[in-house]
């Protein structure tokens, strides 16, 4: 693989240039502020691994912003990289403190995700106009999975896990429409996925905060 290979795939690029993708290189700031708010939030409490998606979503910032400047298939590495880190730790997260399963159950679950996404592509791929947004798509399902096993025990962390899923699902339809529409609007929509996800990722890590704080409290 040729890791210096040009990356175009998306609607605000017209050619190579480090400032080719403004609005997209520009709104990676949505998740350093983020990561930053929810930094201040998690101070003082004991939540390792709430902290490890802090430091996780600050480095999607970097990734993405690398990605829409330098447009190459390294970039393109370091963009996917720390999202596959958010999600493979918010399972273990889930599985472990959301469904109070054993550690070794939730280190399983993050092996069982490479096969559930594996199966679930297969289906949101046939989403007309999804794209490679597909891959994707089967993170909602897995919200609202985890909502549904924590709703009766914890409604308040239940209905948390619902918002995340529908503000994933809105980001993802601004990803996709990104290329299609690009002929009607050439800013492209990639930003708008970028804003909402900051909000998600950053709402997601307030959702386990807020469960963690209850049930220490109980």
């Amino acid at each position: 693989m040729n890791f210096f290979m040009y990356i175009d795939g998306y609607c605000e690029r017209l050619e190579p240039g480090f400032w080719d993708e403004p609005l997209n290189a520009i709104s990676n700031l949505a998740f350093l502020i983020a990561a930053i708010l929810m930094g201040v939030r998690l101070k003082g409490a004991n939540l390792p691994l709430a902290r490890g998606m802090v430091a996780i979503l600050a480095s999607i910032a970097v990734g993405s912003f690398l990605l829409h400047t330098y447009a190459m298939a390294w970039s393109s590495a370091a963009d996917v990289a720390p999202i596959m880190a958010f999600i493979l730790l918010y399972v273990f997260a889930s599985v472990k403190d959301y469904m109070n399963l054993r550690p070794l159950w939730a280190f399983l679950s993050v092996l069982l995700f490479f096969v559930y996404t594996a199966i679930g592509v297969q289906f949101t791929s046939m989403i007309p106009g999804i794209g490679s947004s597909s891959e994707y798509a089967v993170i909602p399902p897995l919200i609202l999975f985890f909502a549904a096993c924590v709703w009766r025990s914890n409604r308040e962390t239940g209905r948390g896990l619902v918002i995340g899923a529908l503000l994933l699902t809105l980001s993802i339809v601004f990803r996709s429409l990104d290329l299609p529409y690009c002929m009607a609007n050439a800013l492209g929509t990639h930003f708008i996925w970028h804003l909402i996800n900051a909000v998600m990722l950053g709402w997601m890590i307030e959702v386990y905060r807020r469960h963690m704080v209850a049930a220490a409290s109980t």
